[in-house]
């Protein structure tokens, strides 16, 4: 069954758990009683007389037993006396069924008979309010919003003081989902403020504050959000809070406090989905901290949480890379480069072999980089190819590759003082072969 907000459990007429969702039966206490004949006297409210009050105490006790259609049909007999009956009863009556109707789920029912509730004059004040605020409840319930409000504006012009808060935030749901974001945010922030300016203000209701953070999501007021996340967060400590009030220094670039508390959320065990572990160590990659980020993304790949795709073996190979381990950074670099169908994968990992002094590998990346092909630079994938030639005393396929790169404005300055290096180096080995050559003559 669902849920039903809190209304008063004074009188008979309120008939106690409605608004808790629970069966409940009807209970007369003495105090209940005075209270009741206390209002007769000043609305001059007429009597419950005892055989209708015993008629329609049959009717519940069926109901509580779960006999819904033996209950309806004996408050029927009792609607067959209707023109005998006054208001009071008349109402007490309407409620029963309400009251039947909503315990069996038949909303539309019950608020057909609630409303029937409302119409009998003279009432007690206070069973009419009750019965407007479970009647806006109905309506809430069934996405009638237009009527939630209108019984709830009813219920206020019967009131004297102050709106409770649960009525303020009743209304905020309406217009929240009538998409009048400024009344809700109105509203909903009114009944927050007299909640936590109250004895019981660390008891303001969790959804409260996720109906304020929607309302100023709508507005697009963003600090706004953040202060209301930073409440859910101390006072709650859900991960989804967490993850989101992280978001939301992303979005207002504060950068410092977006690694914080998602790092604070990752150490308390709430980072859990791929996408925020991703997002987690995209946050240690911009923050210089590239390991963390390494280490963030391998832990995840290997447990099976993020998957081993092209996007997440590259990220992962540049942040060994900037992290300066290297001989990690290889293999993760060569599987991503198998996966990629550009030779960008490979013209790194030949840079990276390149750095390592691996030539023969850098060389074979290299190759492998220009057949492929589709590089944002591809001079330099002929430059490093030269050079790692050169580092072999291939002297002859440095300089061809060398003049490769210089036709390309992007390494052709490189390219050339490393082809005059090379060139220099040649001339030189060209003389100590000959020396040796005379020598050995």
């Amino acid at each position: 069954m669902k849920r039903f907000a809190a209304i008063s459990q004074k009188s008979l007429y309120l008939l106690v758990a409605l608004s808790l969702g629970l069966s409940g039966s009807f209970v007369i206490s003495s105090q209940v009683q005075a209270e009741t004949q206390q209002e007769r006297k000043t609305k001059r409210t007429p009597a419950l007389r005892s055989k209708v009050y015993d008629q329609l105490a049959r009717a519940q006790q069926l109901a509580d037993e779960g006999q819904i259609k033996e209950a309806l049909e004996a408050l029927k007999v009792v609607e067959g006396k209707s023109s005998s009956m006054n208001s009071y009863e008349l109402a007490m009556m309407h409620n029963f069924f309400g009251f039947i109707y909503y315990n069996a789920e038949d909303y539309d029912n019950a608020i057909a008979s609630f409303e029937k509730v409302v119409v009998q004059q003279p009432i007690p004040e206070s069973f009419e309010k009750s019965t407007l605020f479970s009647l806006s409840q109905l309506h809430m319930m069934r996405g009638n919003y237009d009527k939630t409000v209108s019984n709830l504006e009813k219920w206020e012009a019967l009131h004297v003081g102050d709106i409770p808060a649960k009525n303020l935030v009743l209304k905020a749901q309406a217009m929240y989902q009538k998409k009048d974001f400024l009344a809700a945010s109105e509203y909903i922030n009114n009944a927050i403020e007299q909640q936590e300016n109250s004895e019981l203000g660390f008891q303001v209701d969790e959804s409260w504050y996720v109906l304020q953070r929607a309302v100023f999501y709508e507005l697009k007021q963003p600090e706004k959000v953040t202060e209301v996340l930073v409440k859910l967060v101390k006072q709650f400590n859900k991960p989804e809070y967490w993850i989101q009030l992280s978001g939301m220094y992303g979005e207002l670039e504060q950068e410092k406090q977006q690694l914080a508390i998602i790092e604070s959320a990752y150490q308390q065990g709430f980072v859990t989905k791929s996408s925020d572990l991703f997002n987690l160590a995209q946050l240690y990659y911009y923050h210089q901290a590239p390991y963390k980020a390494a280490r963030i993304m391998d832990e995840a790949m290997e447990s099976g949480v993020l998957e081993k795709d092209l996007r997440n073996l590259k990220f992962l190979a540049q942040s060994w890379s900037l992290a300066k381990e290297s001989e990690k950074a290889v293999p993760v670099m060569m599987a991503a480069a198998e996966m990629s169908e550009d030779g960008e994968l490979d013209l790194q990992l030949a840079q990276t072999f390149l750095n390592m002094e691996q030539f023969d590998e850098a060389i074979e990346a290299s190759e492998r980089a220009i057949q492929k092909g589709q590089l944002r630079k591809p001079g330099n994938a002929h430059l490093i190819l030269g050079m790692a030639l050169f580092n072999k005393r291939h002297f002859a396929e440095s300089l061809l590759q060398l003049a490769k790169a210089e036709e390309h404005e992007s390494s052709e300055a490189m390219a050339k003082r490393w082809s005059k290096f090379v060139e220099s180096e040649q001339e030189y080995a060209r003389k100590v072969l000959s020396q040796t050559a005379q020598v050995g003559s």
